[in-house]
């Protein structure tokens, strides 16, 4: 199977991808457990902060229903750092030559961050036809969007970057949209306190209103 093809497998599993920012590693079993339950399975932990790659680690290890990538990624060692704890996926906030030559050798299927039509030329030269839009609002939001759908009929995105509970249905009905990034799913204040139950409810509601595959 091919990278491009893995890529598609991953993203049926689910339209809605939690970005997950990770400050205690305890907190990362019991989080990704509460997503899963309530449906949503594709998860992206950030490098954002130290918990984040031992986090990922542990749900890859201890929650098997979780579909677990790496975000963050600015770096060819970065990207290599997520292959090796063994993550599926990866995804940058944006893309630098070096990442771009790297991911195109890697593994694991990978999501170059764009946010004009430049680079995702650049991301596109390497085969990348699929890119995280990032960040969406500020980038263009829809309209930003559909403007790259002219040129570039074949690209496919990922928002990310201001997409919402309330917005996120608006993006998913474009054509050029397979998917949105967003950390509405997993506020910080209830990750603290462990209200694993309303995560968890909040995912099942998003999976309800958004159509998602289960």
């Amino acid at each position: 199977m091919t990278r491009k093809d893995q890529l598609a497998a991953l993203l049926a599993i689910g339209r809605v991808v939690p970005v997950i920012t990770i400050h205690r590693l305890v907190d990362a079993v019991p989080l990704a457990r509460a997503l899963v339950e309530g449906g949503i399975r594709l998860l992206e932990i950030t490098l954002r902060t130290e918990a984040g790659l031992a986090g990922a680690q542990a749900i890859i290890r201890e929650v098997p229903g979780a579909v677990v990538g790496i975000g963050t990624v600015l770096t060819p060692d970065d990207l290599k750092r997520a292959i090796d704890i063994g993550a599926q996926f990866a995804l940058s906030p944006g893309a630098t030559p070096a990442l771009l030559d790297a991911a195109a050798g890697a593994s694991i299927p990978f999501l170059p961050g764009i946010a004009t039509a430049s680079e995702l030329m650049e991301a596109m030269a390497r085969g990348f036809d699929t890119a995280k839009f990032f960040p969406a609002t500020s980038a263009g939001g829809i309209p930003g969007l559909k403007a790259l759908a002219g040129p570039f009929p074949q690209a496919r995105f990922c928002p990310t970057g201001g997409v919402t509970e309330d917005n996120a249905a608006e993006w998913l009905v474009q054509p050029n949209v397979v998917a949105v990034g967003g950390s509405w799913l997993t506020p910080a204040a209830e990750i603290a306190a462990g209200q694993w139950d309303v995560i968890r409810d909040r995912a099942q509601r998003t999976q309800a209103n958004l159509g998602a595959p289960a």
